[in-house]
């Protein structure tokens, strides 16, 4: 794992006799993406706030490569929040360089930046427009173009494809891993649990103001894996289910004639070879796939687990 270029320990941030944060740790490795995940009110917004410096802990302590987070870094760090800000009766171009020279760029520098990102995404023609005269979503490609330009070295992104249609999303996501092949460090808190499976390396899952789960999306996933099986064959399906002898216990499972699909659940001290070779005996199996829990699945799972009884959870938009 990379270096964390974000390290954070032990904060706590209370809200008179709220507490929004409590006892939370957590580091981002440089040059990843990185999913800050929980349902509403977990304390995810509390922490981007802290990192944003628009806050302080109440305890605790943020680290920036190192070095305690201070006002200096801000120009190192882009934040595109979930509420969008932009001011409607401006022009599109003049504010965006206005945005840039608050980050600290000079003027022709940012012009230059922006002209080509603008072109980049196609809306090149709107540089005179006022904000308001734009699409929701022609407004959340701007504000992503401002949060990037400067090239910071972390970019917090608050549920960056909301609104966004299937074809613009994707372009934004193909910035997002461009972004980060170029060295950049991606903070990306969102309720799509597709988003993170397809885009985040780690994640650390926030509830109740505690982190509950954390770590790479891949061990997560093994971490959680139920040892149950697909199996799509041809072949009797009798045949099928004695063949499973004591590596398997069959669970939902139809037949067509002599085609036939099954979950099966293999039993402790069995492996999915043996599996497999005993079921190859008695019928052609056409496929043979793990089925593996959702992030989903797991982090409804786990959320519950963690409530009361009665609470439900659940991370799709």
């Amino acid at each position: 794992m990379s270096q964390p270029i974000l390290s954070v320990k032990n904060v706590v941030k209370r809200y008179a006799a709220h507490t929004a944060l409590d006892d939370v740790s957590l580091d981002i490795p440089s040059q990843s993406i990185f999913g800050l995940l929980g349902p509403n009110g977990a304390g995810k917004t509390s922490l981007i706030r802290i990192i944003n410096q628009i806050t302080g802990p109440d305890s605790g302590q943020i680290l920036f490569e190192g070095q305690e987070l201070a006002p200096k870094h801000i120009e190192q760090i882009g934040y595109l929040p979930e509420e969008r800000g932009l001011y409607k009766k401006m022009e599109v171009g003049e504010q965006a360089l206005y945005l840039a020279q608050l980050k600290g760029m000079k003027k022709a520098e940012a012009k230059k930046k922006l002209k080509e990102w603008f072109e980049k995404f196609e809306i090149d023609a709107w540089w005179n427009k006022k904000v308001e005269e734009l699409s929701k979503g022609m407004q959340q490609k701007v504000q992503f173009i401002v949060t990037v330009l400067h090239e910071p070295k972390l970019l917090i992104l608050d549920e960056p494809f909301s609104g966004f249609d299937p074809i613009n999303a994707n372009i934004i996501k193909n910035e997002i891993l461009n972004l980060k092949a170029q060295g950049s460090t991606i903070l990306f808190s969102t309720h799509n649990m597709g988003s993170v499976e397809e885009l985040c390396d780690n994640i650390a899952l926030i509830n109740r103001s505690k982190k509950i789960l954390d770590g790479s999306v891949k061990e997560i996933r093994k971490q959680y894996r139920s040892n149950v099986f697909e199996i799509e064959f041809t072949g009797n399906m009798m045949g099928f289910t004695n063949s499973l002898w004591t590596y398997a216990k069959l669970g939902e499972h139809k037949a067509e004639g002599e085609h036939g699909k099954a979950q099966v659940t293999l039993t402790p001290g069995s492996t999915s070879n043996q599996l497999l070779g005993s079921v190859i005996q008695a019928v052609e199996v056409n496929s043979f796939k793990e089925i593996v829990p959702s992030m989903n699945d797991i982090f409804i799972a786990k959320v519950n687990e963690e409530n009361p009884l009665g609470t439900q959870s659940n991370f799709t938009e």
